[in-house]
């Protein structure tokens, strides 16, 4: 299927490993022009150089208020233009909440929830003037809570009513605005948790993976690529009735409305 994503200007936030890695091939393999985002310059470099269509490393701090915009800025001054914007950017720390201070909440917000927005604030006059397209990547924590995920489940929740609003100003604006919720994903992330759980039970990490997934009521853990597919479809022309949408990608994790 032709996504008629060709010769289409993106930026991917996040995107040197992981979902955004996915994303980013995803997107190139469409056809897609790429300014790649993230603070791992080398991998970013690397990334670059791999894909197929012209993608261009932007190593940068999306924490620091200036940051958005500058990549937005290079974005233009690279390509001429924008069309997509993929907000995938953003860890936050798990644990216990009596144990988590001020600077773990900040951290949290700072990436996830305020770099999209100025990285929305900034993108948005150049996505209305291609009539471009916004996919947040959040997480199901957002939707369901979580003792060990309260700084992780309150930047998704945020980042979906501020996906929602967007997608408000959007219907007038021409800009159409999605969220994603990946559920989990075998990332290296994932694959920490793994690691410690099989440490802990006393257990070979295969079977660590399978208890992890039961306790979930999931068949398995997803694959970044099974994300970025869902992502270049939101990003598409094919996707043009989609907007505030929030797409639970998860293998069932999520059982509410």
């Amino acid at each position: 299927m032709d996504l008629q994503l060709a010769g289409k200007v993106a930026i991917v936030t996040g995107a040197s490993r992981g979902i955004g890695r996915a994303i980013a091939e995803a997107l190139a393999a469409e056809g897609a022009q790429l300014l790649l985002v993230a603070r791992s310059a080398g991998q970013l470099a690397e990334l670059a150089a791999a894909l197929p269509t012209r993608c261009v490393a932007h190593p940068a701090d999306l924490r620091l208020p200036e940051a958005p915009a500058a990549a937005v800025a290079a974005a233009i001054s690279t390509f001429g233009q924008l069309d997509m914007l993929v907000n995938n950017a953003g860890a936050t720390t798990r644990g216990d909440f009596l144990a988590l201070g001020d600077d773990a909440w900040a951290d949290g917000f700072a990436l996830k929830f305020f770099g999209a927005m100025r990285l929305c604030r900034a993108a948005w006059p150049h996505l209305q003037a291609t009539r471009g397209a916004i996919v947040n990547i959040a997480g199901v924590g957002g939707r369901t809570g979580s003792a060990e995920f309260t700084i992780g489940g309150s930047v998704n929740a945020a980042l979906l009513n501020f996906t929602k609003a967007l997608a408000d100003r959007g219907v007038q604006d021409g800009v159409r605005v999605n969220a994603l919720n990946p559920g989990s994903i075998a990332t290296d992330r994932l694959t920490t948790r793994v690691r410690r759980a099989a440490a802990e039970r006393g257990v070979d990490e295969a079977s660590a993976a399978q208890g992890m997934a039961q306790a979930l009521k999931i068949a398995r853990f997803g694959e970044p690529a099974e994300i970025a597919r869902v992502v270049a479809f939101l990003l598409s022309p094919l996707a043009s009735y989609c907007q505030g949408a929030i797409v639970d990608v998860d293998g069932g994790q999520t059982r509410t409305l």
